[in-house]
């Protein structure tokens, strides 16, 4: 018989033990129950109940406690991964990459920076890296002829003695300005950069000080400061260190002088420009070069400015003319007003033959503290090949580019126009002393031609029919300074304290009296100057006058035509190696020059006549 589940009626006979064990077993016989209704089955058999996982509470969320520990533990073990290298990279020895050598050009540069720290006069501030030299001539102005007495300490010396000239060290700052202006990159990566707009900074301080900058109509500027002939004791009669000076300092104004006050103008203009990331020196700059450029232009005052200067002075910078700086000087004018105003004046066809830009003479060419002609040709060459005009400048621009081209073929030596010596040299002077002063010049500005033609894509001019590459003028312009730093018969370098042999004997009053010797008076320094012994103080940087026409250097004291160097020559010096230098790859700066320029619209030509 069986039941309503299907199961037997009968009665079990198994043991006790028995019993229990089929009771505990029947939760686990599923076999049994298999065909059971569903809802039947629910009541037999629970479900299966799963272990609860262990979980965590961050607040934000609520995660597994096992995947918590993993990503925990992998962030940790990465902060210790990172913090291991850092740790190992900070202590562990590594080699240190030097940079590459600095070429001989830019070694050079530094070394003819040094030179404008010797000269400087006035208060020495404590930065000044010449040991040898102390502050000087502080009542510079006191003694005033033809002017007010006023402060014209600062500045520098010319040369050797003790003099401060305005219009040659007006020039050389000029240069340096220039230089800047084109290659700033290359004096940013040799470390010079801020050294040279000291030295700018330091003579156009003084510029300032020698006119009324502020007033539009300046009555006279002071254009030099000591003697050398006019009276007795001078600054050639005595040989004393300028901190030791004791004899009378004359500052000598003059009421016209269109020539000095031109270059003033194209100094102060150009270091407007270099100075334009400070805006208050810089408009200060443009302020004073407005001013002394009208007083230059004044009709009532076109007299050469050596004409209100004692007669003895005359000779040591006598200016010729007065027309070439009114073109060099408008340029820089322009480039640093852009005003229109100086454009037409410079491109004006009376002035350019009041200067004989179209040449003639058999100094034509010649770039040099007295003759700026070819160094305006070529800043007004930049313009017009890089900028274009138009009508109505572009015919006289045209010109100028052409007489500038003229000027560069003139410098090859296959044409002839200048001599050559055996060594070399280009002798733009002939017969003259001091000539690497011109070499230095010319090589500067053909360089920087040659800059110019490869920024604005052009690949060179021609001579004569003959097309030659700009990289020409480059390679003329290095013969000449390479010929300075010591390639020459002499195998000498000009360049005082660079390379193994440079002069010792340089004409130099500070450099050659020891400075253990203590003071030394006016006459008692003869024997210094005259002593055949070594300079004590090495002149760093100095270039001396050079060798004369047979490649011959005599390295005397009193031998002051070939051992004297310049203010003017080593401004010239460091715009060619500036040029020359490999310090960047970069060449000209092709745009900050024009930065003040407004828009220069292409007016239509006037029409044509019926």
């Amino acid at each position: 018989m069986y039941n309503t589940w299907g199961g037997p009626m009968e009665m079990a006979t198994d043991s006790g033990a028995e019993d229990d064990t089929r009771s505990r077993n029947l939760d686990v016989d599923r076999a049994s129950v298999k065909s059971l209704e569903e809802t039947q089955q629910s009541w037999l058999l629970e479900p299966k109940t799963k272990k609860k996982k262990k979980e965590i509470d961050l607040g934000c969320m609520v995660c597994s406690r096992k995947l918590f520990l993993i990503i925990f533990g992998t962030i940790f073990a990465a902060s210790a991964i990172v913090g291991l290298s850092i740790l190992i990279w900070k202590v562990a020895p590594r080699k240190h990459h030097r940079p590459p050598p600095l070429d001989n050009y830019t070694v050079a540069l530094k070394l003819a920076l040094k030179f404008f720290d010797a000269q400087k006069s006035g208060r020495l501030p404590k930065t000044n890296n010449i040991s040898w030299r102390g502050t000087s001539a502080l009542r510079d102005g006191r003694d005033a002829v033809g002017g007010n007495p006023t402060n014209l300490s600062g500045g520098f010396y010319d040369a050797g003695d003790n003099i401060k000239f305005g219009f040659p060290g007006a020039f050389a700052m000029t240069l340096l300005s220039w230089s800047v202006i084109e290659y700033k990159a290359k004096f940013q990566a040799a470390g010079e950069l801020n050294h040279v707009k000291e030295i700018i900074k330091w003579g156009t301080d003084y510029m300032l000080r020698t006119f009324n900058y502020t007033s539009p109509n300046v009555d006279y500027v002071f254009a030099q400061v000591g003697d050398a002939n006019t009276s007795d004791p001078n600054d050639h009669t005595c040989w004393e260190k300028p901190e030791d000076m004791d004899y009378p300092r004359p500052a000598y104004a003059v009421n016209s002088g269109p020539d000095l006050a031109g270059e003033m103008a194209a100094a102060l203009a150009a270091a407007s420009i270099v100075f334009k990331d400070s805006p208050q020196y810089s408009r200060k700059l443009r302020t004073g070069a407005i001013n002394i450029w009208t007083f230059a232009r004044d009709k009532g005052k076109r007299q050469r400015f050596v004409a209100n200067i004692p007669e003895g002075e005359v000779g040591f910078y006598n200016s010729t003319s007065f027309w070439d700086e009114y073109i060099w000087g408008g340029a820089w004018m322009y480039y640093a007003t852009g005003n229109n105003s100086y454009l037409q004046l410079i491109t004006n066809p009376s002035l350019a033959k009041h200067a004989n830009a179209n040449g003639g003479g058999p100094f034509y060419g010649t770039f040099n503290w007295d003759n700026k002609l070819a160094g305006a040709q070529v800043l007004l060459s930049r313009l017009l090949i890089m900028k274009s005009p138009g009508y109505p400048y572009e015919q006289l621009l045209r010109e100028y580019h052409n007489q500038t081209e003229t000027i560069m073929c003139n410098y090859l030596p296959q044409y002839k126009k200048f001599n050559v010596t055996k060594g070399g040299l280009t002798m733009f002077l002939y017969g003259k002393g001091q000539q690497l002063q011109y070499t230095v010049a010319n090589s500067m500005i053909a360089s920087l031609y040659a800059e110019f033609m490869k920024a604005a894509a052009i690949p060179g001019w021609k001579c004569k029919g003959v097309f030659y590459p700009a990289e020409t003028l480059n390679n003329w312009a290095r013969s000449q300074i390479n010929y300075v730093l010591g390639h020459n018969p002499m195998n000498m370098s000009y360049v005082v304290g660079y390379g193994k042999k440079y002069p010792k004997q340089v004409h130099h009053r500070g450099a050659s009296i020891p400075k253990s010797a203590g003071r030394v008076g006016c006459t008692q320094g003869h024997k210094y100057r005259d002593a055949n012994s070594p300079n004590p103080h090495i002149l760093e940087g100095a270039m001396v006058g050079g060798p004369d026409k047979f490649d011959k250097y005599k390295d005397r004291r009193t031998n002051y035509e070939q051992t004297e160097p310049t203010l003017v020559a080593n401004a010239a010096l460091v715009g060619a190696l500036a040029s020359l230098s490999t310090a960047t790859k970069t060449g000209v700066d092709a745009n900050t020059i024009f930065n003040a320029l407004p828009p220069l619209f292409r007016a239509p030509p006037p029409a044509p006549e019926p």
